[in-house]
């Protein structure tokens, strides 16, 4: 029996087949309704799913009406909807309707499985009221900026926000330049308008041309279809090039190109098409220093840079590290349907010590895992260094405190607890533990020999 049944009614957005794979992955029966959203809600009472997905069009009221149903009976069914022309309006209306998640139909993949998760990881029973169910403060990426070097940074990014300029972002990974991203774009006057995201080093050469510029139908061995990429996707909107210093040469002429002229060429095009998009980058290498190697093109390099801003690393910004440390305890609270854990002032003290190689990524990791395996309404420092010492390592065993039961024992036990919390998805489990899918079945089948010994 699958874990979870996802309904899905939108017409006008179709599941990728990879996130199909991680929701199978995941336990979970994805269901396409033939006959769209106009006659949803018998399909929802018969049917039962866990996730409701639908999007805005002509029936919209229709929809509304349906999700305030779904909604009032508070049967556990979290609804994920999509719009084509998505409006601030609209946006608040679908919240207070009872919607858990409201996103544009050009969403990125990565983006669309986040929310998927989250409307999954909505426990029933303990959404609480209508107003209560989406909290933007807990759930939506927000920039946190107490530390005067971030704050000159967040000011910065707010004013290039007001203009169509071109912005390149440099910091370290995991040091929130997406979210510093996301921040612009919804400062921005296209913050109506699409923000969609594409990972150049995630994709080789020729998969990466064709997702930034699509292509026609039979310019390669299975292009079965006209495809539109993320320039055409993310018309009128923000284009997120992310890690963009592992482009290939080939490929950043062709961004060259589409940047002077505001037109691109999609793969076996004969024509160029018009693109109405605002560019943002980011980078964590040094991207004039990548031009003096040969490795970026120098004319490129200074039509991305016209605004530059450099993220700090976690370790300069040393008094967002508590307020950060707080949001992610109460987004995962909220995540996990529990009461906000508090931290000590030896935690905290604890904390701000930390170097934080991993940046804001590692303190948000080792926040959920502390939600998972703490217990106890009070964070220690102890609880802390514990949980960071499974990810890490000690980096000097006369300056770490002695674990509350040896290491073997604990990772053991954290192990399974991770499995447990999340049903056995081994992928789930090692990215709450920090560690690679690799290390935790090797973890595993060690564990099975001792039992078998």
């Amino acid at each position: 029996m699958p874990h979870h049944r996802i309904l899905w009614t939108a017409s006008t957005v179709s599941l990728p087949s990879e996130l199909l794979d991680r929701l199978k992955e995941k336990g979970c029966e994805v269901l396409v309704a033939s006959e769209g959203a106009t006659r949803p809600w018998s399909q929802i009472q018969r049917l039962s799913p866990r996730v409701w997905v639908a999007d805005v069009d002509s029936e919209a009221e229709k929809v509304f009406r349906t999700i305030e149903e779904v909604s009032n009976k508070d049967n556990g069914t979290s609804v994920l909807l999509f719009s084509k022309r998505p409006t601030v309006e609209e946006a608040v209306k679908a919240i207070k309707a009872g919607a858990k998640e409201y996103m544009p139909a050009g969403v990125d993949t990565e983006r669309l499985w986040a929310a998927l998760q989250a409307c999954l990881e909505c426990l029933p029973g303990r959404q609480g009221s209508k107003e209560d169910r989406f909290s933007p403060s807990v759930e939506a990426g927000q920039v946190v900026a107490y530390d005067p070097v971030m704050k000159t940074v967040v000011e910065m990014a707010a004013k290039a926000a007001k203009r169509d300029a071109t912005i390149l972002l440099e910091g370290e990974s995991g040091s929130g330049k997406e979210v510093l991203a996301r921040y612009i774009h919804q400062q921005s006057p296209r913050n109506e308008g699409p923000f969609v995201a594409v990972n150049c080093a995630a994709l080789p050469e020729n998969l990466l041309e064709s997702e930034l510029f699509g292509h026609e139908k039979g310019a390669f061995t299975g292009a079965t279809s006209r495809k539109q990429g993320k320039f055409e996707l993310a018309h009128g909107g923000t284009l997120l090039l992310d890690e963009i210093s592992e482009m290939a040469p080939s490929i950043q002429a062709k961004l060259l190109r589409a940047l002077q002229e505001r037109q691109i060429d999609r793969v076996g095009g004969r024509y160029p098409v018009e693109v109405d998009v605002r560019v943002i980058a980011t980078t964590n290498r040094n991207l004039a220093e990548e031009t003096r190697k040969g490795n970026f093109r120098l004319d490129l390099y200074y039509r991305l840079n016209v605004v530059p801003l450099r993220l700090p690393p976690l370790r300069e910004r040393k008094a967002d590290i508590i307020p950060l440390a707080q949001l992610f305890l109460h987004r995962y609270a909220y995540r996990y349907g529990e009461t906000a854990k508090i931290l000590t002032k030896e935690a905290e003290s604890f904390l701000q010590s930390y170097d934080w190689p991993g940046n804001v990524r590692e303190l948000e990791n080792l926040m959920e895992r502390i939600c998972i395996f703490v217990d106890s309404k009070s964070i220690t420092k102890d609880h802390v260094e514990n949980l960071l010492y499974l990810q890490s390592g000690p980096t000097d065993p006369q300056t770490t405190d002695a674990p509350v039961m040896p290491l073997k024992e604990m990772e053991k036990k954290m192990i399974m607890k991770a499995l447990k919390n999340h049903n056995g998805n081994r992928t789930h489990a090692a990215k709450v533990l920090g560690i690679s899918v690799r290390t935790l079945r090797n973890k595993l089948n060690e564990y099975k020999k001792e039992l078998e010994g």
